[in-house]
């Protein structure tokens, strides 16, 4: 099976073909702003952090950074920094240029002699950039090449029977292509862990997924919190969610059934093709963030009660199995599974449905996040103050 897609030099396939603006701290995040709204083909992100950091976090805010622009989805990237950052942005520059022969240039704020006249030559890089993305071509590129993120945010009842078992089928039928596929959210796999490690390829994995949750908990306990006094959150359980057990065992069915074949870190790239599992934070946006770090080419992203998000690198797929939801927030949702619920269509036609939907995004179909120019962005911290 194909789909059209941006092959890379690299050999890896991109869904969509930008122009990364990227802010190598905060202090970049406004001019980045300003230069993508200036360059057609361009997008751009807002980053909160990036200085006046631990070390930890500073690595993953680089590694981030790095894995934003690494992704197939970015043809090639202008990083801006402000000049006195932990990290400048010839080092980022640097790092990214080690590892891809995409086009990317920098620019320092402070260097330049201020936002104007770094915009102006950051705008004349992108464009040059744009001009050059525009006289690529869509080509055939086989479904094996595809990543798809799998992610849930205001979860409610629903989501565990109609939203969550839809994508698993949509999970099973990508994998059983050839595909791969990725999920998230470490501490929402937690009170169902040892459900989704029978899912493990290897002894080796089952142990893994069992350990990131241990570890997540221990972490949180030595600063003297419990996962479970944010999970689930107040509009879960507004939603009909009682426990983080209850949420779990829902969360991981979106997963699907097929053998997992890798866990990986925090915004690291993984190595398998078939079902990964991402070792992150329970907060959607974060979750998200990391996994597009990792390379996916779209996230398709269940919700019960609804939310707007989506990010300015990949197209993120909104899909509720809540009728109601579905009518109040049409705007926002991209596909309604709902027909789950009151009896109309199976899991396995609404898994065919959202293959169906995958692909169309894959070939150029924008979603309703992707319409509005939607993104949002989280970097998960590895130390925290409580």
């Amino acid at each position: 099976m194909e789909f059209l897609g941006y092959r890379r030099s690299d050999g890896r396939v991109g869904i969509r073909n930008h122009v990364l603006i990227l802010p190598a701290c905060a202090c970049g995040s406004e001019s980045c702003r300003v230069v993508a709204s200036q360059v057609r083909g361009a997008v751009n992100i807002i980053f909160n952090t990036g200085c006046s950091d631990v070390a930890a976090n500073t690595a993953m805010s680089q590694k981030v950074l790095t894995g934003f622009a690494l992704n197939p989805n970015v043809y090639g990237v202008v990083i801006i920094g402000l000049g006195c950052e932990t990290v400048p942005h010839r080092e980022l520059r640097e790092k990214i240029q080690a590892l891809t022969d995409k086009p990317v240039a920098s620019f320092g704020i402070q260097e330049e002699g201020g936002t104007l006249k770094t915009i102006e030559k950051a705008v004349r890089a992108a464009r040059d950039m744009a001009a050059a993305a525009s006289r690529q071509q869509r080509v055939p590129c086989d479904i094996s090449e595809l990543l798809m993120g799998i992610e849930c945010g205001g979860s409610d009842a629903t989501s565990g029977i109609a939203s969550n078992p839809a994508v698993g089928e949509l999970s099973d039928l990508l994998v059983d292509a050839g595909a791969s596929t990725m999920m998230s959210e470490t501490i929402e796999f937690i009170g169902g862990e040892h459900v989704l490690a029978k899912r493990g390829a290897t002894p080796e994995i089952h142990n893994q997924i069992i350990q990131i949750c241990k570890e997540y908990e221990e972490h949180l306990a030595g600063a003297g919190q419990n996962c479970r006094a944010g999970q689930p959150t107040p509009g879960n359980k507004a939603g009909g969610l009682s426990t983080l057990d209850e949420k779990s065992l829902g969360c991981i069915r979106k997963g699907g059934t097929r053998p997992v074949v890798e866990v990986v870190e925090q915004a690291a790239r993984p190595t398998k093709k078939g079902a990964i599992i991402m070792d992150t934070a329970g907060y959607d946006i974060s979750s998200v963030t990391s996994m597009v770090a990792g390379g996916c080419q779209a996230i398709v992203f269940t919700t019960g009660r609804g939310t707007p998000t989506g990010n300015a690198i990949v197209p993120v797929i909104k899909v509720t199995g809540n009728k109601l939801t579905y009518q109040r927030m049409e705007d926002n949702m991209d596909v309604d599974v709902s027909g789950i619920v009151d009896g109309t269509c199976t899991i396995k036609e609404s898994g065919k449905q959202l293959f169906d939907e995958f692909l169309e995004v894959c070939n150029g179909k924008m979603t309703k996040a992707e319409a509005y120019g939607f993104s949002d962005i989280a970097v998960d911290h590895v130390c925290r103050f409580v």
